[in-house]
């Protein structure tokens, strides 16, 4: 295969700077454009509300990338993501970032999710507080395409209280210590603070989207050029 033309576009269907900011530092380099609606000069409508309705994460990771697929005409890559807790017979799941606002808990957002996190956790002994965080990928080539997905998890436990600094990040020493307690084979890569902060509701900051996002991003380039984009 030749390579792509210089606008060349893969679009990461997400809003949250933060995962636009991470990502973006992740794929610098590669032989095509990594583009987000906000580039694309889509508009956030009311519809998109309803994208993350699915019953699995693999249900909403290609619902949100054949949405903006469609809307964008362009291959695009979207995810789903979220904290499973074994104590709470894998809760929050699927509804990780609204777990509170579901539960009338006193608000929303990552700070009242925390909070009822620790309130459900609250007398558990740590070595029953195991959970993951589980992020899956899904990729189309074209709106109508069969969709390419991918999965990855981070091991590890919730400890009593919130962890770390950074807002958008967490402490990479502390995740490292909780991951590699936990058998966790990527301890030590600083990106696996979930577990340790319990800042679920911003699934953008922990490895498992960064495995997913290499092995999604490596697909499109190996469609694209003939040749992947891990390194």
């Amino acid at each position: 295969m030749t390579s792509p033309s210089a606008s060349a576009k893969l679009l990461i269907a997400t809003r949250n700077e933060g995962k636009m900011r991470e990502i973006r530092d992740l794929f610098t380099g590669l032989p095509f454009q990594l583009t987000f609606p906000v580039d694309q000069f889509l508009e956030r409508l009311p519809d998109e509300a309803d994208l993350e309705r699915g019953t699995s994460f693999a249900e909403n990771a290609v619902a949100k990338a054949r949405y903006f697929a469609k809307r964008a005409t362009i291959p695009t890559l979207a995810e789903d993501s979220g904290l499973e807790v074994d104590a709470l017979d894998g809760a929050p799941g699927v509804f990780s970032a609204r777990w509170a606002q579901m539960h009338g808990a006193g608000g929303a957002g990552d700070a009242a999710n925390n909070a009822l996190l620790l309130e459900r956790l609250a007398g558990v002994p740590d070595e029953q507080r195991t959970a993951r965080y589980r992020c899956v990928v899904a990729y189309l080539d074209t709106p109508l395409a069969k969709p390419q997905l991918v999965e990855a998890t981070c091991e590890g436990r919730i400890v009593s209280a919130p962890r770390g600094s950074g807002g958008f990040g967490a402490d990479a020493r502390e995740a490292a210590r909780v991951a590699s307690r936990a058998g966790d084979p990527r301890a030590g890569r600083g990106t696996g603070a979930a577990l340790d902060v319990a800042r679920f509701a911003s699934p953008s900051d922990y490895s498992p989207l960064c495995v997913c996002a290499s092995d999604a991003v490596s697909l499109f380039t190996s469609l694209t050029t003939g040749r992947s984009a891990v390194r």
